[in-house]
């Protein structure tokens, strides 16, 4: 089934990247909202329609909340950044499953990836209203060069540790553009707002209507067998 291929391939991408829990030494509450766009694209606008074109992220002290929509599908993951664990929550037309990740699950996925070598630039853009650097990140795997571009503002925090993101791990700040490059698509997400406000508890829990499986058993049900 290909679109829940391409659901669990952009979960896989968007939430790898991404790691906002704490904004700085202050905690912080709040909503930052993110734009999708597809560079260089060769898919066709009725395959584009099927793709998500919003990400937010919740956050609240330590644990952070990233959903995606797109055609027929939901997809969350909710992050614990006090015990370094993840659930995945997908709910595909009705159908709800609940996938969760263990630190050592999480560690021995990371250990597929490349090193990253960080190149800091003066240049300089405005995002969602603060003033974010520019870094430029290479990542060699297994004799394979990739770059990634990326922008980042040290007024919302400074370099903290994270344990899940291999990518751009080694950036002082919190990324506000980013780009993901996967097969044959580039996926490209720029920060629109970031509003604080008050998120309920409960958006960081899983709901009870959510079976638990796993990446395999659910790639098996919907006959995703190969990467």
């Amino acid at each position: 089934m290909k679109k829940t291929c391409l659901a669990v391939t952009i979960l896989l991408i968007a939430f790898l990247i991404i790691d906002i829990h704490a904004l700085g030494g202050k905690p912080f509450e709040g909503i930052i909202t993110f734009k999708i766009t597809y560079p260089d694209s060769k898919f066709s606008e009725s395959q584009m329609a099927m793709f998500p074109k919003l990400l937010t992220v919740s956050i609240k002290g330590m644990k952070s909340r990233t959903e995606l929509q797109m055609s027929g599908m939901n997809t969350v993951e909710i992050t614990d950044y006090d015990t370094k664990s993840k659930v995945s929550l997908l709910n595909m037309m009705g159908q709800k499953y609940a996938i969760k990740q263990s630190t050592a699950e999480i560690l021995k996925e990371l250990e597929k990836e490349g090193t990253p070598t960080v190149e800091l630039s003066n240049e300089t853009k405005m995002i969602a209203g603060y003033t974010c650097k520019k870094a430029i990140v290479t990542v060699n795997n297994d004799g394979i060069k990739t770059v990634f571009e990326a922008y980042y503002s040290s007024e919302l925090g400074s370099k903290i540790s994270n344990f899940d993101n291999p990518i751009y791990k080694d950036i002082d700040g919190v990324l506000l553009e980013f780009t993901v490059q996967n097969r044959n698509m580039n996926m490209k997400l720029t920060a629109t707002s970031v509003e604080k406000k008050n998120i309920p508890a409960k958006e960081f829990e899983i709901p009870s209507d959510y079976v638990q499986t796993t990446q395999e058993e659910l790639k098996s049900k919907f006959g995703g067998g190969g990467e």
